[in-house]
């Protein structure tokens, strides 16, 4: 639906909330109707002047009728009412979440999809337009090197994206972190290469599993193949990534039965970038391996979480006491009714 939006507000500026304010006068002259204006005015909160403006508007459209007794809605307003009201419901539910959320978590931008993706995964697929949406009007011109993470969703962002985001622009797509050992379709290299196919970009691989000993770890780190890509990470103006829960990312990262132990007994429930959080924010582990890490976020351009499903809401809010004001968060319905409810 933001999509579909956006595409109207470029041919109509301010089309969403003209017709909310209408569909606002509609609604409650078929509530109150007959209704003065005075009385009309008090009920949608306008001065008299805009509801004038608009119920002469409606008026020239044959929506409402003026008696000596007030306002009424014609025959073709009742028409109008009954096929926008599910539209405009959903519109101002979402809209309302927005706000919600950005101020509960204190950050930039909040954008919510209609939907639960723990019971839809094509509920995904409308967070990555979202992300496209986001990259093209956040990205700057010219060069930009994007990091981006592993997963299964950021797998099906990767295949959301569009060229769009490369007009007038170059992208360059890098892993945040190392690689975790999991299946080869979801690890951050192959997330990445799907990406620079899908908006034209290139992209850049890092060969570092996380889960190795330091003995194994350090000589790698002086490969000059993996210094260079590792100085790309370090130049990164943006990054996309998602939030995953606790105990889900320790079973991907393999970790060990100690460790899986001593993240229940803190009672870890949200994880980003190695580190875990639990429900306070407070960070209880962190894997220290080479890639993007949190205090790194602060100076970039662009940061965009993509996470949604009710069963994330508490590793969403965990995560959020250390996002950049920045962070422009895309979830679905399903989180932002659980989060809020928290």
């Amino acid at each position: 639906m933001h999509q579909e939006i956006e595409w109207i507000e470029r041919v109509i500026p301010d089309v969403i909330d003209t017709i909310s304010r209408r569909y606002a006068v509609l609604k409650h002259i078929a509530l109150a109707g007959p209704i003065g204006r005075r009385s009309l005015a008090d009920a949608v909160g306008m001065s008299e002047r805009i509801l004038r403006t608009e119920a002469d508007c409606l008026k020239k459209q044959d929506l409402i009728a003026t008696t000596k007794s007030g306002m009424i809605l014609t025959d073709k307003g009742r028409e109008v009412i009954q096929g926008l009201s599910s539209f405009i419901d959903q519109l101002l539910d979402l809209k309302q979440l927005e706000v919600q959320l950005n101020q509960k978590l204190g950050i930039t931008n909040c954008l919510v999809v209609a939907g639960n993706s723990d019971n839809d995964r094509d509920v995904v697929d409308e967070m990555g337009k979202l992300v496209t949406n986001t990259l093209k009007t956040l990205l700057p011109h010219g060069k930009n090197v994007i990091a981006a993470m592993g997963g299964t969703t950021m797998a099906q962002i990767a295949d959301c994206l569009t060229p769009e985001i490369s007009r007038n622009r170059e992208l360059l797509f890098v892993p945040a972190r190392g690689g975790l050992g999991e299946r080869v379709e979801i690890q951050a290299n192959n997330v990445c290469a799907r990406m620079a196919l899908c908006t034209g970009g290139k992209s850049r691989s890092l060969y570092v599993p996380e889960q190795v000993s330091e003995s194994t770890y350090r000589p790698l780190l002086k490969e000059p193949a993996i210094q260079e890509v590792v100085a790309l990470i370090k130049q990164s103006n943006a990054v996309i990534h998602s939030i995953g829960t606790a105990m889900h990312m320790a079973h991907r990262r393999s970790m060990s039965k100690d460790l899986v132990a001593m993240l229940k007994e803190k009672r870890a429930v949200g994880e980003a970038f190695g580190y875990f959080f639990d429900e306070s924010g407070r960070v209880v582990y962190r894997i220290s391996r080479i890639g993007i890490q949190l205090e790194d976020l602060a100076s970039m351009d662009c940061v965009v979480a993509v996470a949604g499903g009710a069963s994330k809401a508490k590793a969403i809010v965990s995560y959020m006491n250390h996002a950049p004001k920045q962070t422009c968060l895309i979830t679905d319905e399903g989180a932002a009714k659980a989060i809020l409810k928290e």
